[in-house]
């Protein structure tokens, strides 16, 4: 049976902001959100494109990223079920600032930008969860920053995994113990080799934080990989 709209959105309430956004904002999203299936290796947006709107992923994967100075390919997320993303442009209404494409087939919920801003005329009190949602995101950003900065290889990558094993902050009062990820995608999300990033794996899987397969990550301890960050 297909997945309704209605099914969708219930599915988001595992995570944190969607389950506590304004009742207002959720009834408009039900009336004026659409389902959208979108295979893997197709782009949602690329960077310069005008704002088609908010995007939530309801099951599948969708790559953020950016290219560098040599012309190499950045992965900066990863983003897994129940990610709300795209919001920037809702605010400053510019082009997007770096491209989206789907890493494995997903399911979204997509609201259209005009849809969005017009109903946000009417109702600016909901301005202030969007607004929460990116302050959120920015926060991950900053974060990221400093640990790139001050951080060795090994302890930025058990970061990134518990934030990814946390939905990066999105999920509630759980964690995802099983992620799909391969090497190459954590080197080019932290800037690391392979190699680099497949010998801190195994020193993890060593001390039994986790276990590593074709393209995926279980993490066996959550509480000690966070130690091992260094938080």
């Amino acid at each position: 049976m297909p997945l309704s709209l209605d099914s969708a959105l219930a599915a988001l309430r595992q995570g944190a902001w969607w389950a506590a956004a304004p009742q207002e904002l959720q009834d408009f999203v039900r009336a004026a959100g659409r389902l959208r299936r979108v295979p893997a290796g197709q782009a949602l947006f690329a960077r310069g494109a005008s704002p088609d709107g908010l995007y939530a992923l309801v099951s599948g994967a969708v790559r953020i990223t950016g290219v560098g100075a040599q012309g190499q390919e950045t992965i900066l997320a990863l983003l897994e079920p129940p990610q709300w993303f795209g919001e920037i442009a809702v605010f400053d209404r510019a082009p997007r600032t770096h491209d989206a494409q789907v890493a494995q087939d997903a399911t979204l919920v997509w609201v259209p930008q005009a849809l969005l801003l017009d109903w946000l005329e009417d109702h600016p009190a909901a301005w202030a969860a969007l607004g929460r949602l990116m302050a959120a995101h920015l926060r991950l950003m900053f974060a990221a920053l400093e640990e790139q900065v001050q951080l060795p290889p090994a302890q930025r990558l058990a970061r990134r995994l518990v934030q990814m094993a946390q939905g990066y902050g999105g999920l509630q009062g759980r964690s995802q113990r099983v992620l799909q990820v391969s090497q190459d995608e954590l080197g080019r999300m932290l800037g690391l080799s392979r190699q680099t990033v497949n010998q801190c794996l195994q020193a993890l899987q060593a001390q039994g934080l986790l276990h590593g397969s074709r393209g995926a990550i279980e993490v066996l301890d959550l509480a000690r990989l966070r130690q091992a960050g260094g938080e």
